[in-house]
């Protein structure tokens, strides 16, 4: 009776909490899919690793929301780690829930891969756009496109695909380059690509119209994608801070294991009163 009760507790809790967040996402994407996107900083076999250890986290934390996972492009390291991963995750909120992880992630450990055991500092960039409905206006012109097809490589062992079906699309006019190599049909694989290539053009396309607006106005410049958001050191102590909203959280394993909610939270409360930092790291 004593554990049904506690259990009934947890579950009103989870409940509120979720309609509390609910309510700070009413921009006009938050409800929708998530498009993710790791890729690491300078550095090497470190910050390959560290792309990848915060790629676990967050498909533990998607477990943990109930959110639906699909990787769409996995580019393995040389030695460990990975050089770039694009992921979708399906599920109400998704967008708006993730968008507070956009922005470059900071590592501080002893690295396993120095036989000197010596401190590193790892850096790796987290990119998160909406899936857009097909009623969006965003027209892509096949003349602006170069579409390459490759076969697919790194983990999946037998399901990885042995004809050249994986599909990397390049937009002229702007440079953005999206691969997809899931899917075993090319035309899917295709699909999914001018998928995320037009998510990323409406983002472009914002971002634009927001710079320009700030040029008339004066306006300061919102946090972007290039913002250091939060530091993760493991050695000599651990902690874990959010550099715009001052979080501290000492239990790192937690955090890595998918634990990612107050953070989030106390990011959207802080954005959603105006009181959100700047995002800029202090030394160690």
């Amino acid at each position: 009776m004593t554990g049904d009760l506690v259990r009934g507790l947890d579950e009103l809790e989870t409940a509120v909490e979720a309609g509390e967040i609910k309510k700070m996402l009413g921009g006009p994407h938050d409800r929708k899919n998530a498009i993710v996107t790791v890729h690491p900083g300078a550095g090497g076999t470190e910050s390959q690793d560290w792309a990848e250890m915060l790629l676990r986290m967050y498909v533990k934390w998607a477990e943990r929301r109930g959110f639906k996972r699909e990787v769409i492009e996995y580019q393995p390291g040389d030695e460990a780690g990975v050089k770039s991963v694009t992921f979708t995750l399906t599920g109400e909120y998704a967008f708006g829930l993730m968008a507070a992880e956009a922005g470059v992630h900071r590592l501080v450990r002893i690295s396993p891969f120095d036989q000197a055991a010596r401190r590193h500092t790892s850096f790796a960039s987290v990119f998160v756009w909406p899936e857009l409905d097909d009623d969006v206006d965003i027209e892509i012109d096949e003349k602006d496109l170069r579409i390459d097809t490759y076969r697919s490589s790194g983990a999946g062992g037998q399901h990885v695909n042995v004809t050249d079906s994986a599909v990397r699309l390049t937009h002229l006019p702007t440079g953005i380059v999206v691969s997809c190599q899931n899917e075993r049909s090319q035309h899917r694989n295709r699909d999914m690509a001018m998928r995320v290539l037009k998510a990323r053009l409406f983002d472009l396309k914002l971002k634009e119209q927001q710079a320009k607006l700030e040029q008339i106005t004066g306006a300061k410049k919102e946090i972007g994608f290039g913002s250091q958001i939060r530091s993760y050191v493991l050695q000599p102590y651990q902690m874990i801070k959010d550099h715009r909203t001052k979080l501290e959280v000492g239990d790192v394993n937690r955090v890595l294991d998918g634990d990612l909610d107050p953070f989030i939270k106390t990011y959207l409360m802080q954005k959603a009163s105006g009181t959100l930092g700047t995002g800029v790291a202090d030394e160690e």
